[in-house]
C-alpha cells in the first residue's frame, strides 16, 4: 500500500501516469447498462467495463465482449489472469485496469508487479525490524511500539535486553487499573523500563507526558531507556509521539513466513532444553504450524472465524513452547496427550475464543483434522500435517535443519492447507483489494485545482452530471446549490460530495437502509425496495413471495410473522420457532415480476422468502442438498424457502438441533459425500461422530 502510493506519486509528478485512468483504477465504474455476458460476468463488473471504454486507450473494449465473449470468458476463468494474454494489446498499467474491473482478487498481484517494474523488488519485501539499531537511541528518547494484531514485541525486547547485558536491569509492566504508581516509580529508578498497553491507561497518559518532558530537562542515566507499546488511539499524547521513535511490525503473510518468524524467537538453548528432545522438537514444530494456521485463517473472514480473535506470539512463546511442552514432557513418564490437547486447544488458545462454533472448530482442528498432538507424530520419520504433500514434520535434527525445511515450503499457500475451498481464498483477496482502494481513496487530495483551458471537467462538473442520473432528494438539491455557491457547504454536504464522487454511499443515505454495496448497486436495490413496498400498498394485501433483502430490518418482519401465527392459534410467541423448507419450484417464482400477481398460492402458515445466499457452499437444486461451490462462485442463491411457524414443545440444545437436522432433511447426501471443507468449519462431522450417526440414519 505504502509503496504503491509512493510509486503513483512519483509517476504523477514525472507526467507518466494518466490521471483519468488512475482515477478509474481507484473508483471503478458507476454506469448502469445492460450486461451482454450475464452468464459469467457480474453486473458490477460490466459497469466498470462500460465506463472503462470511455477512456482514450480503451475505446471499443465493451463491444469486444460481444464479439469475443468466449475469449474473454477464458481469460476471466484463468488461475492467473494478470499473467495471461488479454483479447487485445494492452500494457501492464492498462491490464491492471482490466483486472480491476473483472478480477478484483488479482489486483494485489498486479500492484506488486507494477511496483517491481517501476521501483524495484526491494520495495515489496517487508523489512526486518532491527532491534539493535533501535537501541542506539538516547536516554531522553522514548521508544514507542505501535501494536498490530497478532504481534507482541515483548519477546524480541527480552532477547535484546539479554544480548545487551541488561536482562537484570529490565523491568516490564502491563498498564491498567492501579498500575500508574508502579510505572512512575520504575521510570524514576531508571534502567530499562517497558510499559506495555498504554492504550489501556489513557487517564494516566497526561502524567506520562509530564514525565517524558522531565526527561528532556533532566539528565537520566546513560543506560536508561523508556519503551512504550500502544494500539493506535486518538487520545494518545501527541507530544510523546513527537519526542519518541515510532516503530511497528505487522505479522508476515503466509504460513511459511510465520513459521520462519516463530523459529527466530526460539533460541538454541530453548530448542534443546527438554529431557525428551525428539518428542519436544517434533511437537514444537507441529505447534508452530498450528499457530500459523490459526493466524492465517483470519484472512478468510467469516469463513475462517466467526469472530476475529487476537492470537499473538505470546500464546505460542511463553505458555506453550517453553512452559507446557517442556513441563509435561519432563515431569511425566507417560506423556499426558489428553491434558496437552485440553490445555492448548481449550485453555491457551481457547481462552480467546468466545463463539461456540469457533471453539468446536478449534478442538476439531487440533484433535481430528491435523492431529497436531498425538503419539502418531512419532511413529514414523515424517508425518503429514496437511492433505497437501508439502507439509509434514521433517526428520529430527538440529534447529538449522528445521529452519532449512521451513525455507523450502511454498511461498503462497493453497486454501486446502487451511481446510478451505479455493473460492475462500478469492473472497479474502477481494476483501484485501477493497481495503487497498478504500485507503488509497482516503489519501487522495480533496481540493480541486482551478479549471484551465483545455482541461477536463472538474469534480464539481462531474458531480452535476451524476445528479442528473440519480433520483433527486433534498440532500442532492442542497448539494447542487452548494456546488453552484448558492448555499454554504456544510460538513455533511461535503462528505456527501466526496462519497458520490468516489462511488460510495453517503452515510446520510445509509439511514434508508445499510449496505456494503457501491453506489450504483445500492441505487438499484433502493428502486427494487421501493417497488416491492409500493406494490404491497397498491394490492392492499401481503404478496405471496417476500424479498427478504428488501426489508431494512428482516428480524422484525420474521418476528411479526411469528406474532401473527401466535394470535391465530392462541399460543405464546416464545414457544414458536421457524421450520425452514426449501421449495423445489423456485424458478417459476423468481422469474415473476414484483409488479404482477404471483401464480403460487399463499401458504396456509408462514411465508415464502427469497433473496438469501450461501457463502462457502453451493446448492444442488435437483437433490435439494449442499455441494461444493463452483469455481469463482463466491455466493450461491438459495431457492425459495418456506418459513413455517411450528410450536416448540421443548427447548432443544445444540446437540438435539443437529440431530433433528439429520432426521428432518430426508434429501441429505451421505456423510462420506459431504463437502468436507465447508463442514469442518461448521463442526458437523465432529458432531456426527459424537452422536454415532451412521450412514443409514443420515440418509
Amino acid at each position: 500500500l505504502f509503496s504503491f502510493q509512493m510509486c503513483a506519486k512519483i509517476l504523477e509528478v514525472a507526467g507518466k501516469l494518466n490521471m483519468d485512468e488512475y482515477s478509474f483504477f481507484l473508483r471503478g465504474g458507476l454506469a448502469q447498462i445492460y450486461n451482454p455476458c450475464i452468464s459469467w460476468m457480474a453486473d458490477s463488473s460490466w459497469e466498470k467495463i462500460t465506463e472503462l471504454s470511455e477512456l482514450h486507450n480503451f475505446n471499443g473494449i465493451s463491444s469486444s465482449f460481444e464479439q469475443y465473449s468466449q475469449d474473454w470468458n477464458l481469460w476471466f476463468t484463468s488461475a492467473e489472469p494478470e499473467n495471461a494474454a488479454l483479447p487485445g494489446l494492452y500494457m501492464l498499467w492498462e491490464k491492471m485496469l482490466v483486472v480491476r474491473s473483472l478480477r478484483q482478487d488479482r489486483v494485489s498481484f498486479c500492484v506488486t508487479s507494477f511496483i517491481v517494474n517501476n521501483l524495484g523488488s526491494r520495495f515489496v519485501e517487508p523489512p526486518v525490524l532491527n532491534m539493535k539499531a533501535v537501541s542506539e537511541s538516547t536516554c531522553r528518547t522514548p521508544l514507542i511500539f505501535v501494536l498490530s494484531p497478532g504481534v507482541d514485541p515483548t519477546g524480541a525486547l527480552l532477547q535484546l535486553a539479554e544480548a545487551s547485558g541488561m536482562s537484570k536491569h529490565f523491568h516490564a509492566l502491563s498498564l491498567g487499573q492501579g498500575q500508574a504508581p508502579i510505572a512512575k516509580r520504575m521510570i524514576e529508578e531508571g534502567q530499562w523500563v517497558f510499559l506495555a498497553n498504554c492504550h489501556l491507561s489513557l487517564s494516566w497518559m497526561p502524567d506520562l507526558d509530564k514525565l517524558v518532558e522531565q526527561l528532556q530537562v533532566q539528565k537520566p542515566h546513560s543506560n536508561f531507556r523508556l519503551w512504550l507499546s500502544s494500539s493506535p488511539h486518538p487520545d494518545f499524547p501527541i507530544t510523546i509521539l513527537q519526542a519518541g521513535i515510532k516503530m511497528t511490525t505487522e505479522p508476515p503473510k503466509g504460513v511459511k513466513a510465520n513459521m520462519k518468524r516463530l523459529y527466530q524467537l526460539v533460541t538454541e538453548t530453548q530448542f534443546n532444553r527438554c529431557s525428551r528432545p525428539v518428542f519436544y522438537r517434533k511437537l514444537l514444530f507441529s505447534l508452530c504450524f498450528f499457530h500459523s494456521i490459526l493466524l492465517e485463517r483470519k484472512k478468510f473472514l467469516q469463513l475462517g472465524w466467526n469472530i476475529v480473535y487476537g492470537f499473538n506470539d505470546s500464546d505460542f512463546e511463553v505458555r506453550v513452547s517453553e512452559s507446557l511442552l517442556s513441563l509435561y514432557l519432563d515431569e511425566y513418564e507417560e506423556i499426558p496427550w489428553d491434558a496437552l490437547k485440553y490445555l492448548i486447544a481449550g485453555v491457551n488458545y481457547g481462552g480467546h475464543v468466545t463463539d461456540d462454533w469457533d471453539r468446536l472448530f478449534l478442538s476439531c482442528t487440533i484433535v481430528y483434522k491435523y492431529n497436531f498432538i498425538s503419539l502418531t507424530l512419532y511413529s514414523r520419520f515424517s508425518v503429514r500435517l496437511s492433505p497437501l504433500t508439502s507439509y509434514y514434520i521433517p526428520r529430527d535434527g538440529p534447529q538449522a535443519s528445521y529452519k532449512e525445511y521451513i525455507s523450502m515450503l511454498p511461498s503462497t499457500e493453497h486454501p486446502e492447507v487451511f481446510g478451505q475451498h479455493p473460492n475462500a481464498d478469492i473472497a479474502s483477496q477481494i476483501a484485501e483489494t477493497r481495503t487497498l482502494f478504500e485507503t488509497l481513496l482516503s489519501l487522495q487530495p480533496q481540493v480541486t485545482s482551478p479549471t484551465t483551458a483545455g482541461a477536463g471537467p472538474s469534480r464539481e462538473d462531474k458531480m452535476c452530471c451524476c445528479n442528473m442520473c440519480l433520483c433527486l432528494s433534498s440532500s442532492l438539491v442542497e448539494l447542487e446549490k452548494g456546488i453552484k455557491g448558492l448555499v454554504v457547504m456544510s460538513s455533511s454536504l461535503e462528505e456527501t460530495f466526496h462519497c458520490i464522487y468516489d462511488g460510495r454511499v453517503p452515510p446520510l443515505w445509509e439511514k434508508a437502509y445499510p449496505s456494503l454495496k457501491p453506489l450504483a448497486a445500492w441505487t438499484r436495490d433502493l428502486c427494487q425496495r421501493v417497488n416491492q413496498f409500493a406494490h404491497w400498498a397498491e394490492m392492499v394485501q401481503p404478496p405471496n413471495l417476500f424479498w427478504l433483502s428488501g426489508f431494512t430490518f428482516p428480524n422484525g418482519f420474521l418476528t411479526a410473522v411469528l406474532q401473527s401465527y401466535a394470535r391465530q392459534h392462541n399460543l405464546f410467541v416464545i414457544n414458536i420457532f421457524f421450520q425452514s423448507c426449501m421449495q423445489n419450484v423456485p424458478s417459476l417464482l423468481l422469474l415473476v415480476s414484483l409488479n404482477t400477481p404471483h401464480p403460487h398460492p399463499t401458504p396456509q402458515d408462514g411465508v415464502f422468502i427469497r433473496g438469501l445466499y450461501l457463502e462457502g457452499a453451493g446448492w444442488d437444486k435437483r437433490n435439494s442438498c449442499l455441494l461444493e461451490a463452483e469455481p469463482m462462485q463466491m455466493v450461491c442463491p438459495i431457492p425459495t424457502i418456506h418459513f413455517k411457524p411450528v410450536e416448540n414443545r421443548k427447548k432443544m440444545g445444540k446437540s438435539e438441533l443437529i440431530q433433528t437436522f439429520f432426521l428432518e432433511f430426508p434429501h441429505c447426501i451421505p456423510l462420506t459425500k459431504l463437502p468436507t471443507r465447508y463442514y469442518y468449519k461448521r463442526g458437523a462431522l465432529v458432531c456426527c461422530s459424537l452422536f454415532n450417526v451412521d450412514k443409514q440414519a443420515t440418509n
